[in-house]
C-alpha cells in the first residue's frame, strides 16, 4: 500500500514538454547557401541571428536586461544542495516525488517574473504539509520542507507566516469578498496580489498560487470537486484577475485527485491499524487464557499429588 501512497504523490510533482523542430533537409539547404556566399557557416548564422543578449527592443527585454548573464543553477545542483542540506536519506517511497518537487519549485523561483505572494505561499505549505504529513518518520517531514525551502532561496518563516495570515485573513468570508479582493478592491492582502497581477502584463502563474486559492476556497466551504471548484476558479482567476484560468483548473483537478487518493490511503492504513490491534488483542487473549488453563492443570495436579500422599500416609 506505500507504494501506491508514493505513486500517487509523485503524479502531484508531474510536468510535461513538447518540442517541434524545422526539418533537417531545409536546414541543410540553407545553410549550404549561406555558406557558399562565404565559406563559414558559422559567422552566417550569427549575422542573420543579430542576438544581442537584454538588447532587444520590447518591453519585456527592457524590463529584464539588468539580468543578462546572471549565472542560474541546474536543477541538478538544486537537488545536491537539498541532499547536502538535508544530511539525511529520504525514504524511498517518497524520493521521486521530492525530486520532482525540489525541481519544479527551483524552476519557479529562478524565473525573473516570478514574485512570491501569501496566496503562492499558502498554497506552497498546504501541498506539502499535505504530501508528508504520513512520513514515516517522525520530525522527518519538517526537516525536509526546511531543506527544500533552504536549497531553493526561500525564507520558510516568512511563507509560514503568509500561510497563516491568509487562513486568518479567510475567515467569515464569502466567495464574493474573496472575488473582490482579487479585483484589487479595499487593502487586504489578497487585494494586494490582486492590484500587483492586473497591473503586471508579464505576471507569473505557478502551480501553488492555483492550490493556494484552492486553499481559500476550502476554508469558505466550497465542496472539494472539480464540478464545484471549476466555476470559482474560473471567476477568481479570469474574472476578477484577468488572467487565464485553464492551467490553475488543471492544477486543482490534480489536487483533487492525489488528495482524495491520499485520504482513501489514510482510511485504509487506519482500518488495517484497526484490525492488527485487534489481532493482538485476540492473541494477547489467547495467551491469558493458555495461561490460566496451564495454572488450572497446576492446581489439579497439586491437589492430585496431596490425594496420592494422604492415602500413601
Amino acid at each position: 500500500m506505500n507504494l501506491k501512497y508514493s505513486a500517487l504523490i509523485a503524479a502531484m510533482a508531474a510536468t510535461s514538454a513538447a518540442a517541434f523542430t524545422a526539418s533537417p533537409q531545409a536546414f541543410v539547404r540553407t545553410t549550404a547557401l549561406n555558406g557558399i556566399a562565404d565559406d563559414d557557416i558559422e559567422s552566417a548564422i550569427n549575422r542573420s541571428a543579430d542576438y544581442i543578449p537584454g538588447a532587444a527592443k520590447h518591453p519585456f527585454a527592457e524590463r529584464f536586461a539588468t539580468l543578462k548573464g546572471a549565472k542560474v543553477r541546474t536543477v541538478g545542483e538544486a537537488f545536491a544542495d537539498f541532499t547536502d542540506i538535508l544530511g539525511q536519506p529520504i525514504n524511498a517511497l517518497y524520493k521521486n516525488m521530492m525530486t520532482d518537487i525540489v525541481g519544479i519549485t527551483h524552476l519557479t523561483v529562478v524565473n525573473a517574473r516570478f514574485v512570491r505572494d501569501p496566496i503562492w505561499s499558502l498554497g506552497m505549505i498546504s501541498s506539502l504539509e499535505l504530501l508528508l504529513k504520513n512520513y514515516p518518520e517522525a520530525g522527518a517531514g519538517e526537516k525536509i520542507i526546511a531543506s527544500l525551502f533552504e536549497c531553493c532561496g526561500l525564507d520558510e518563516a516568512a511563507l509560514r507566516a503568509d500561510a497563516a495570515m491568509m487562513r486568518e485573513w479567510v475567515v467569515g468570508k464569502s466567495r464574493e469578498d474573496i472575488a473582490a479582493a482579487l479585483r484589487g478592491e479595499g487593502d487586504s492582502p489578497v487585494a494586494a496580489v490582486g492590484k500587483a497581477a492586473k497591473d503586471d502584463e508579464y505576471w507569473m502563474y505557478s502551480r501553488f498560487f492555483g492550490i493556494g486559492l484552492v486553499a481559500l476556497m476550502e476554508e469558505i466551504g466550497v465542496e472539494m470537486n472539480a464540478d464545484d471548484v471549476y466555476p470559482v476558479m474560473e471567476e477568481f482567476m479570469s474574472t476578477s484577475m484577468g488572467k487565464s484560468h485553464f492551467t490553475a483548473c488543471s492544477d486543482s483537478d490534480m489536487y483533487f485527485k492525489v488528495k482524495n487518493k491520499l485520504d482513501l490511503m489514510e482510511t485504509m492504513m487506519k482500518e488495517i491499524e484497526i484490525r492488527e490491534k485487534k489481532r493482538m488483542a485476540q492473541r494477547l487473549e489467547d495467551k491469558a487464557e493458555a495461561a490460566i488453563r496451564k495454572a488450572e492443570r497446576g492446581v489439579e495436579l497439586a491437589k492430585e499429588i496431596e490425594k496420592e500422599a494422604a492415602a500413601k500416609s
